[in-house]
């Protein structure tokens, strides 16, 4: 895969949400990943919390049963969704911070500070040939410990990048420059390098451009979207974003 070439991972937790909020069986994550699959995503993303809020077991199941996708399970480091993981054996697990009271997730994990548990943590999860993915802040002290506990990817956290274009400040730019030197120093030591939270048609061009970064995963703003055009289109438009964004570098 060339440094122009980027992926777009969907993250369906929301179509879950819609289900839950009326005990129904529909509308079915599996039936988004197939229409992901139709317009042209790469991967599928879904965060099984502790609290089972949207993306319940049994999508995950089914949504590496059927292999639709490369699935990618963001999941807390807990004794539980290691179980999972092991027997489940999706493509690559994206560890994140998680707590109960949040709405989403509020930051990156701090790896620097749980070295020694984090690489005992995911040594059986690689043994099983599944790529560890962790999603940090882009900052050097926790790219280097990602490194040394032995990830092979890092997700780098663009939630506040994207809270600050939203609300016009002119400070994201600088925000930017950070990703994309942490983007660099990543990929120098060997990591594969990502990239998400809070990214929309809006943002997704300036991260877009960043060479470094391999892979985007999106979720809210594509099923938010996908209310007035259909899941299809608005991947359809996502990806057009990110394309343009990455053939001429569109800064402004």
């Amino acid at each position: 895969m060339g440094l122009n070439e980027i992926r777009l991972g969907v993250n369906i937790d929301h179509v879950a949400t819609v289900r839950n909020a009326r005990g129904t069986s529909y509308p079915d994550p599996l039936m988004a990943a197939k229409i992901v699959k139709e317009a042209g995503g790469d991967g599928i993303t879904a965060h099984l919390r502790e609290d089972r809020r949207h993306i319940v077991d049994q999508d995950i199941s089914r949504l590496k049963q059927q292999n639709v996708l490369p699935l990618n399970l963001e999941m807390a480091a807990t004794d539980e969704m290691q179980k999972i993981a092991l027997d489940v054996l999706p493509n690559a697990v994206c560890l994140v911070p998680e707590k109960r009271e949040e709405r989403t997730t509020e930051g990156g994990l701090n790896v620097s500070k749980k070295i020694s548990s984090l690489r005992s943590f995911i040594e059986p999860i690689k043994q099983k040939d599944i790529r560890v993915s962790l999603f940090i802040e882009p900052s050097e002290k926790q790219i280097d410990a990602a490194k040394s506990i032995g990830a092979d990817i890092i997700e780098l956290h663009t939630g506040y990048f994207c809270d600050l274009y939203e609300k016009n400040d002119k400070n994201y730019i600088e925000v930017i420059k950070t990703i994309e030197k942490a983007a660099k120093y990543a990929y120098k030591l060997g990591l594969e390098v990502h990239a998400g939270h809070g990214l929309t048609t809006g943002s997704v061009g300036y991260i877009s451009k960043i060479r470094e970064i391999r892979e985007l995963n999106i979720g809210h703003a594509i099923i938010s979207d996908s209310i007035f055009m259909g899941l299809g289109g608005a991947i359809e438009i996502m990806k057009q974003k990110i394309k343009e964004a990455r053939l001429y570098r569109v800064y402004e």
